[in-house]
């Protein structure tokens, strides 16, 4: 497993226990690839018997990239920081795909929604996303309850019993590769593991390369995505110049069709009516009721203005977002 850290001492534990929690007979190597961590996330680690690995690049891009270098495992897990695997039979449920030699890589099919989580992290549970633009582009990965399905693209689908197998295409990739994702290491090592390694670019690169089998195991991981709209709104700018910076350099190569074009010119009709988003929230309320929907419509609103700063501030200096002071 690699785990990219930095200052993550406020979510690594309940992480690394549940790590440490699996029954699972094989072997397990977990990977800290740390950025320069301040606060106590190297003592978590060291606790619960990780290996650390330095990150000089400090993203977690650069950190899955540092990690996978060392990695010796036949399949490799990408988990962050803010993860929990729930239950102790999540890691053998994960795995078991792979016994299928077409299968290139597996990924659970939601983000678990637990009645305790702050309230932006049962919100992105139950849209099944982090991003609500993703929903209207429709290359979501995760089971959403606006649409009762995992993901909006057309996709080639076969019922396993405990996972959907998947047959992708290029010009249809939803955004697989992170939280979860599973993948066999000899075909991360393909792809040539440089400085970075963009998690949904990987499904993307591999389908290119003819790997285009992959599982959606029915099951789910926790993702802690945040406490309120302020650390959403960092989460965002943080998405938007980091995309556009290495897009501006070449670095990155996840296709979008044109389906993006109408997704985002519906998304900006639907944030400056409110109505139909009000209306989505209603809809979600109405299949599983939770306070988290009222954040539906302000989580649209600050996508959309963060997007339109980010993409108007790249247009003149596109640059990364900085480091220094991040902490999750």
């Amino acid at each position: 497993m690699v785990i990219p850290t930095l200052n993550a001492g406020s979510v690594l534990a309940p992480c690394l226990q549940s790590i440490r929690g699996q029954e699972y007979g094989g072997p397990l190597e977990v990977l800290i690839a740390d950025g320069g961590s301040t606060d106590d996330t190297i003592a978590i680690a060291e606790r619960f018997d990780c290996v650390v690995v330095d990150n000089p690049l400090k993203t977690g891009e650069a950190g899955k990239a540092a990690g996978l270098k060392v990695a010796t495992g036949d399949i490799v897990a990408l988990i962050d920081s803010d993860n929990i695997l729930p239950g102790a039979g999540w890691l053998s449920r994960m795995t078991a795909p792979f016994s299928d030699p077409s299968i290139a890589g597996s990924e659970p099919i939601e983000y678990t929604c637990r009645p305790g989580d702050p309230g932006l992290t049962r919100y992105c549970a139950l849209i099944g996303m982090n991003d609500p633009l993703v929903y209207f582009l429709g290359n979501y990965d995760r089971m959403s309850t606006l649409s009762g399905k995992w993901t909006g693209l057309e996709i080639e689908t076969r019922d396993r019993g405990d996972y959907i197998e998947v047959v992708l295409e290029a010009g249809a990739v939803p955004t697989m590769g992170a939280n979860g994702f599973m993948v066999r290491r000899e075909l991360i090592q393909l792809l040539g593991i440089e400085d970075y390694l963009f998690d949904i670019d990987v499904v993307g690169r591999l389908v290119g390369l003819g790997h285009n089998r992959f599982a959606k195991v029915k099951t789910g991981i926790v993702h802690l995505y945040g406490k309120g709209l302020r650390t959403f709104g960092r989460k965002q700018l943080r998405r938007v110049r980091d995309y556009r910076y290495y897009s501006a350099r070449g670095m990155r190569s996840y296709g979008w069709s044109e389906q993006k074009k109408r997704g985002v010119f519906r998304f900006i009709i639907y944030c400056v009516l409110i109505v139909p988003l009000a209306a989505q929230a209603l809809r979600g309320y109405s299949r599983r009721p939770d306070n988290a929907w009222l954040l539906h419509v302000p989580a649209c609103w600050i996508t959309l203005a963060v997007y339109a700063w980010g993409f108007a501030e790249a247009a003149f200096r596109p640059r990364e977002q900085g480091r220094e002071r991040w902490r999750q």
